[in-house]
């Protein structure tokens, strides 16, 4: 325990005003600079009056500012009612703005010898890093900093971009084979309406899956030679280095000495993007596309609610979206 008596002490964040120093560490009570105390001495004993009052001229004889025999000088701190005085061998209360010696702890610094109360429940409060208090960012197990959402998206837009610019020469011809057999499809359909002749049926013919398949399974393998290259040498593919994020991979049992590689395994990236590919070619089954739709979109809105900030094809492959 700190030995220095409890009191009124200048404060160390604001010199403008004193602080009260409960013995142990710094309280919330302060007051405005004041100037020295009055004498109090010890009890029973009577003020000096030989010492001049401020604006008041000292007498004959007398010099000004001079101490009888044990009468404490001016500004410094005198023993309160009760209060024994210092024994031979301990430390003097300081004099009126004098700093202790030592010094005593900065708010918020903890007292030499001074064990805080613990919390309840064994509760030990987390490290505190840059913010308000209390506040702690999302981090991966291994304590990295997740990514936030909108940066996902851009990323996905981004790298969408390029693998449409980079499949174009593959999928061009299938795609537009395709959009002539749809085009022809509702073109028949609007007039078998008009000439009053119902549509025998309200799926589309064979001949739009017939160029639709080929073109989604060559852009399929094109992303994923994207997805699985990149991510395997960079840990990121191009649009998630524009934005400053990276695919974090992170073993689902993590102990210590646990190696964490520096990028994603093959492995990893497969479970990763095989879902994502499932839930695509789900879609292209009549009635069950809408609900493969859902599951694609709810993939995508996860790390909104999610407390790892993780869509459901990081949680099959134990990725984590980190900030670069």
């Amino acid at each position: 325990m700190s030995s220095q008596a409890a009191g009124w002490y200048d404060d160390p964040e604001d010199p403008s005003q004193q602080r009260y120093w409960d013995g142990s560490a710094w309280t919330d009570q302060r007051r405005p600079q004041q100037g020295p105390p009055p004498f109090q001495g010890q009890f029973g004993q009577p003020r000096p009056a030989d010492v001049p009052r401020y604006g008041q001229a000292a007498q004959h004889g007398q010099v000004y500012g001079a101490t009888q025999p044990g009468q404490p000088q001016y500004g410094q701190n005198q023993p309160q009612y009760g209060q024994s005085q210092p024994q031979y061998g301990q430390q003097a209360p300081p004099q009126y703005g004098q700093r202790i010696h030592p010094e005593p702890p900065q708010y918020g610094q903890r007292v030499p010898g001074y064990a805080p109360p613990q919390q309840q429940g064994g509760y030990q409060p987390h490290p505190q890093g840059f913010g308000y208090a209390g506040q702690r960012a999302k981090a991966s197990p291994d304590g990295r900093p997740l990514s936030g959402w909108w940066r996902r998206v851009f990323a996905k837009i981004i790298d969408g971009l390029i693998v449409w610019i980079i499949g174009l020469p593959l999928t061009g011809y299938f795609y537009y084979q395709y959009s002539q057999s749809v085009v022809d499809y509702f073109v028949d359909t609007m007039r078998a309406a008009e000439a009053g002749t119902p549509a025998s049926t309200a799926t589309l013919p064979p001949e739009v899956y017939k160029w639709m398949i080929p073109a989604a399974l060559i852009g399929f393998a094109v992303s994923f030679a994207y997805e699985y290259l990149f991510l395997t040498k960079k840990g990121a593919t191009l649009g998630k280095m524009a934005v400053g994020i990276r695919v974090h991979y992170v073993p689902p049992v993590l102990t210590p000495g646990t190696e964490i590689p520096a990028t994603p395994p093959g492995a990893a990236v497969a479970k990763r993007y095989g879902l994502q590919i499932l839930f695509s070619l789900a879609g292209l089954i009549p009635y069950l596309g809408t609900l493969a739709s859902f599951g694609a979109l709810l993939d995508y809105l996860w790390p909104l609610w999610d407390d790892k900030n993780q869509a459901l094809h990081d949680k099959v492959a134990s990725t984590y979206v980190i900030r670069a």
